[in-house]
């Protein structure tokens, strides 16, 4: 992989920022340490948290993914990019969070998103970040980047959030996305604007390599999903 600065879409940008970030916001003080996501998933904890929510069915896509971490342990970075990728893509079918929790903007936790077996963009991006960091794969270098994407024929413009593996911060970042099958370099996603991207270190405005923010303090809906996730096992 080729160390390349990030393209002129992926440079900050603090009115699209500004506006991405919307409702977002919230007030200082509500900080998490973001270090917990650094501990390995507790897999007795994640089967019980599974057979209470979901039953049988949400155990077997359980497994599922035990089996993909554990063959994925000693695997070269592409097969777990690539494999990752696909596990999610292929078991999760997309559907709006009206549909599947009845309300407008839900994040769910990897445990919740194959519990369902359902989810949207946000859904995917943390399931593949999650599986990422669980196999290795430095937290430092994902992002959840949260785009406007120019959809089909028409260039519909729409709200969308991907996964970015950064070789460093400032090269181009390789995307993970549910609407698109294959992983590709940001510089041939010309239907991606880049507004901000986020993991659990920071908070980035476009494609800036600085950070701009704790993403716990800023982002509830991030910070509703570590606290899930603690509670279900993962960390």
């Amino acid at each position: 992989m080729t160390h390349r600065p990030a393209p002129h879409a992926f440079r900050p940008s603090r009115r699209r920022f500004l506006a991405g970030l919307g409702g977002l916001l919230l007030a200082a003080g509500l900080g998490f340490n973001p270090t917990a996501l650094e501990a390995r998933v507790n897999r007795t904890r994640l089967r019980d948290s599974m057979q209470r929510l979901y039953g049988s069915s949400g155990l077997a896509i359980l497994e599922e993914w035990f089996s993909l971490l554990d063959r994925l342990q000693t695997a070269d970075l592409d097969t777990q990019l690539r494999e990752v990728n696909d596990f999610f893509n292929r078991r999760v079918r997309w559907l709006e969070d009206t549909q599947i929790w009845g309300a407008e903007d839900f994040w769910a936790t990897p445990l919740e998103t194959m519990g369902k077996r359902q989810g949207d963009c946000e859904d995917y991006s943390i399931a593949k970040y999650v599986t990422l960091k669980e196999l290795g794969v430095p937290g430092s270098r994902l992002r959840m980047i949260y785009v406007r994407a120019r959809i089909g024929r028409s260039q519909i413009v729409q709200a969308h959030m991907v996964l970015g593996y950064y070789e460093v911060p400032t090269a181009v970042p390789l995307i993970l996305d549910n609407l698109v099958p294959s992983i590709t370099p940001a510089t041939q996603r010309t239907d991606l604007d880049p507004v901000f991207s986020f993991n659990s270190e920071g908070l980035w405005a476009g494609g800036s390599s600085q950070s701009r923010a704790d993403p716990v303090a800023r982002l509830s809906r991030w910070r509703s999903v570590i606290e899930r996730m603690q509670q279900q096992g993962f960390i």
